[in-house]
Formats: structure tokens, sequence, C-alpha cells
């Protein structure tokens, strides 16, 4: 069979644990989710641990006038129309997504939180937040949520195990403060997915493989990976103007996240391996808004090397107490 045919008969999820076929499997249709804005910040931008946010983040959207009563039911409903329209979905996780989406009383979560589960066609939540705002309140509040019934994933933004790497992209947070999450929501039965950024400032391929180790070796359900954007309205963008930053290179994104999946045992989910800006605010890389071309070069780079996630799970050292 030419490569070129073989290439075409092959989706990246014969290859890859996907989040979109594992969720198929689980209700026997589609699940997708639905983007939620409750007005949350974050305490690296309010002063309680710094301001301005990681050097990454734009902050154009950001404004302390903002904090009105998020139209949670509001949203879903746009959300859900568009959907059904372009996939027929008629089921849905809701994500919080935007910024620290557990930075807020647990009464105020919980109302939040509720009026997404009190939808018949929700049938879960996805939280993303940081590892520095989950206490056990917080933990415990999700995994009633769960005992309930219903799907519940915690979105844990760590991007990489290394605390030098946290402290130049000014995180505000270590990798100390992700393992104890980790353990507590893990201890509750709850589902974790990671968030890791290839392509962070002084990092190479290795520093990914050895952050993604670590967050394996603490035990994780899902994962997330993105190529980091240089975006207007950042600190990385004036490092990236003067030269002090060089985007990353398409292809060697493609072999790090084909090394990342061989490296990751079949059982995690991935919910994504690469991630889009808007065009309007993206200056570089520019191929980071190719997502299909991205997951096509995965999905070709696995076929060419004869790999599939887990590949290389069994042959790898242990690295959680690595520097």
């Amino acid at each position: 069979m030419p490569e070129s045919a073989l290439f075409s008969s092959v989706v990246l999820s014969d290859r890859v644990n996907t989040f979109g076929q594992d969720l198929l499997r689980r209700y026997g249709e589609r699940v997708h989710k639905l983007a939620v804005n409750a007005g949350f910040t974050c305490p690296n931008r309010d002063g309680t641990k710094g301001r301005g946010g990681c050097t990454f983040c734009n902050n154009v959207s950001f404004s302390p006038n903002a904090r009105r009563e998020p139209d949670v039911l509001g949203q879903l409903a746009s959300g859900r129309k568009v959907l059904a329209k372009r996939t027929g979905a008629r089921k849905f996780l809701a994500y919080f997504q935007a910024y620290t989406n557990t930075y807020a009383d647990v009464d105020d979560l919980d109302r939040m939180y509720r009026q997404a589960l009190s939808q018949p066609d929700v049938v879960g939540l996805s939280v993303g937040t940081r590892p520095d705002c989950v206490p056990p309140a917080v933990l415990d509040l999700l995994a009633s949520y769960q005992e309930e019934g219903h799907e519940i994933w915690l979105e844990l933004g760590l991007q990489s195990a290394f605390d030098q790497t946290l402290e130049r992209v000014n995180r505000g947070h270590d990798f100390a403060e992700y393992r104890q999450a980790v353990i507590a929501a893990r201890a509750r039965g709850l589902q974790v997915c990671t968030h890791l950024i290839v392509g962070l400032p002084g990092e190479t391929a290795a520093d990914s493989l050895l952050s993604l180790d670590r967050v394996l070796d603490l035990g994780v359900e899902g994962l997330k990976i993105h190529p980091l954007h240089v975006v207007k309205g950042t600190r990385l963008a004036n490092d990236w103007r003067r030269g002090g930053y060089e985007p990353l290179v398409f292809d060697d994104y493609i072999d790090t996240v084909v090394q990342m999946v061989a490296r990751t045992p079949r059982e995690v989910v991935f919910h994504r391996l690469t991630g889009t800006a808007p065009q309007n605010i993206l200056l570089a890389p520019t191929w980071c808004n190719w997502k299909w071309r991205v997951l096509n070069a995965i999905t070709r780079k696995l076929v060419e090397k004869g790999l599939e996630q887990g590949a290389l799970a069994a042959t790898l050292p242990s690295a959680v107490n690595s520097d």
C-alpha cells in the first residue's frame, strides 16, 4: 500500500486515546464542551500573589469592572445553539475556562456550578484552575458532584514541572503546590487533567518530556498539550520583539508531541494536543492557527515512526524526584 494511502486510512484516535472518542465510548454519543466565562480573576492578577499574570497571558480582555453576575445559563444556551447546528451534539460538559475558576467563596462556586448542572443536557463540569487555588472545601464540593453521578474534571494549569521556568514566566506557584493539589484531588477520586506547554522560555524538548514524566509519576487521568503562543499585550510579546524569545518551530513541536504521546500510558486521555489563538492577537508562531495541519502532522509522524500512545511508556525510568 502506498504511504499516502496508508496515512489517509489512519485518524488520530487510532493512535491516541482522545477525549472525544473516550466520551463517545462511554456515553454512546458525542459529548462536547461548552465554554463558560464566569467572570473570575486570578491571584496572580489581583495582587494576592502578583499583578499582570503570566508573561504569556493576554491581559487585553481583563477589566476590574467586569465582575458582574455571570450569566452561566445564557452562555450555555448560546454555545449549545452553535454546537447543535454544527455537530448535532445533544450532551455537553460545562467548561469553566477563563482564568481561575475555583478562585471564589465555595458557596458562590456551588451556585454557579449548580446552574450548569441543572441543565438536563449537561452531563458534568470541566473546571480550569491553578494548583494553588484548590483548597479542601473546593475539592470536596467537586467530589460531591461526582458522587451524584456527574462527570467531573479538574483541569490544573501546571505548564512546566521546573520551578525555575515557573518563576521565569511569573506563574506564582511551584511544582510542590501542584503535587499537593494532585494528591488531594486523587484522594477524593477526582479526575485530573494537567495542562503542559511546549516551548516555554529557556526550555528544550527534553525539558518538556521530563515535565511529562513527573506529571505521569504522580498520576493523572488526562493531559492537555499546548504550543506556546506569542500574543499581543503580553510581556512575552515584548521579549519576542526584542529578540529575547525564539518561537517554536513547527517540526520541533510535532516531534516533541509525538514523543510525549508515546511515553504516555494508554489509559491516560489526551484532551488536546495543540491549541490556537485568535488571529487578531497572535504574533508568533503563525502555524499555531493551523489546528488541523498540526493534528494531521502528529498523526503522520506517529504512523511514520510506527508509534502509538503508550509505545514507550513501559521503558521509562521514574522521574518524580528529578530536578
